[in-house]
């Protein structure tokens, strides 16, 4: 009898063992998972969701979160106008579920914020780029480069106040770009 025992106490023993391993085994895998994951796989999560973004420079923007590239989020303000975010400048994010996204396929892991400015120049879409440093500048996307856009504003022209004025921006200055209502 007392044999019986003995072994149904090993065999709780080792049962108790495997779980608390199986336990550990999942926990240490769920943190390997969440360091890979990026500030853009969590804002994946939550597209279709209202959220509010502090950017540097420009403040507090919040809207619906319509869509997350690989370096940028695109949200669409209570006036309904689009609001381009650089990832570079997001300092944090609200409003996220608790889950994240999907990662990005390779084609979309290449359409990067170049992609979304290269979008607004070839519509020629009326913007205000706001600078990290709290100034803006409004007109037209004329060119991208690789680490630079060139805003041209030619608002003056037809009334004959001020010369045509082409700005050239770097893009790491970008904090945020709203479309004109």
């Amino acid at each position: 009898m007392r044999w019986d025992d003995l072994f149904h106490d090993l065999e709780g023993q080792l049962v108790a063992a495997e779980a608390a391993d199986l336990t550990a085994e999942v926990a240490d895998r769920t943190r390997r998972e969440s360091a890979l994951l990026t500030m853009a796989d969590r804002a994946r999560g939550a597209v279709g969701s209202r959220v509010a973004v502090q950017v540097s420079g420009a403040g507090q923007v919040e809207g619906l979160l319509v869509d997350v590239g690989s370096d940028w989020l695109l949200l669409s303000d209570d006036s309904g106008r689009d609001v381009l975010v650089p990832l570079a400048t997001v300092l944090g994010l609200a409003g996220l579920a608790m889950w994240s996204g999907p990662p990005t396929g390779q084609v979309a892991a290449r359409l990067g914020l170049g992609s979304a400015l290269r979008a607004l120049a070839r519509d020629r879409a009326r913007v205000t780029v706001h600078l990290v440093d709290g100034s803006a500048v409004a007109g037209t996307i004329d060119r991208v480069g690789a680490d630079f856009l060139e805003v041209s504003d030619r608002s003056g022209e037809a009334a004959g106040a001020r010369p045509h004025v082409v700005r050239t921006v770097a893009t790491a200055a970008i904090g945020v770009i709203r479309a004109a209502g």
